[in-house]
């Protein structure tokens, strides 16, 4: 069953879309070689509590951690760890939080230092699908037409979609319905309507990629060096098209 937000309920969610914003942005300005994911977790758990709001993944399926740090050739769900990153990584911060009853979920990807070209077009490019999926979110459009936008950004990029993880509806829960593919065909899939709250995250890899679940349960990861990135916001539908909760400074 997909639930439609009332004003009041988007607006609730924005509030906590700003929080998380600004708890990313603090995990942000200190990811640098020599840190720890371990390190960045506490942070953003602290930074949470502190706000009111409740880490999201922590103990959701049994996830042991506040957010998912995701270095390099892994896609999604990377367990934070000690070990440090070095100049030249790549690394996907990905978390939700619980705000007054609602769930919001982002996700950015950073560059440890100085990054070699392709790592960057990967993170620019994985950012503009986003931007090409939003766009493309407005009621009367379908799921389709926001997966056939990233899907057709990233071809031409010569860039590939994770077809193995998706975004999705979000609000009371963590996960609604619908699914959101990163993609698609324009023109397909479920209606979007005022009301729809989404969280909508393209997962790029440079190379096709093979993901693999590793012993943990959750890493998952190409394996083989494939660099990965992830860019996650969650949008609202509104009577004046998309609207992005989690935005903060920029998006």
């Amino acid at each position: 069953m997909i639930y439609l937000k009332r004003p009041q309920e988007i607006k609730r969610m924005g509030e906590g879309g700003r929080i998380l914003a600004t708890v990313m942005e603090d995990v942000h300005r200190e990811i640098r070689a020599g840190i720890t994911p371990q390190q960045l977790d506490t942070l953003a758990r602290r930074g949470i509590r502190a706000r009111r709001a409740l880490p999201a993944q922590l103990g959701y399926r049994s996830y042991p951690a506040s957010i998912c740090v995701s270095p390099n050739e892994v896609v999604v769900h990377g367990i934070p760890d000690d070990r440090r990153f070095v100049d030249g990584d790549v690394v996907s911060i990905d978390f939700a939080i619980i705000y007054d009853g609602y769930y919001v979920d982002m996700a950015r990807t950073y560059p440890v230092g100085t990054v070699s070209k392709e790592a960057m077009h990967l993170i620019e490019e994985t950012r503009e699908a986003f931007a090409k999926g939003f766009a493309e979110a407005h009621a009367g459009n379908r799921i389709g037409d926001i997966a056939h936008a990233i899907e057709t950004h990233l071809v031409a990029q010569k860039l590939f979609a994770v077809r193995e993880f998706i975004g999705h509806g979000i609000g009371r829960s963590f996960h609604e319905e619908p699914d959101v593919p990163n993609v698609g065909e324009a023109g397909r899939g479920a209606p979007l309507r005022v009301g729809l709250t989404l969280a909508i995250e393209p997962m790029v890899t440079v190379h096709e990629p093979r993901v693999e679940i590793m012993e943990d349960g959750w890493t998952a990861t190409t394996g083989d060096g494939n660099l990965a990135a992830h860019y996650e916001n969650t949008v609202a539908i509104t009577e004046d098209g998309p609207i992005c909760l989690t935005a903060g400074a920029e998006h």
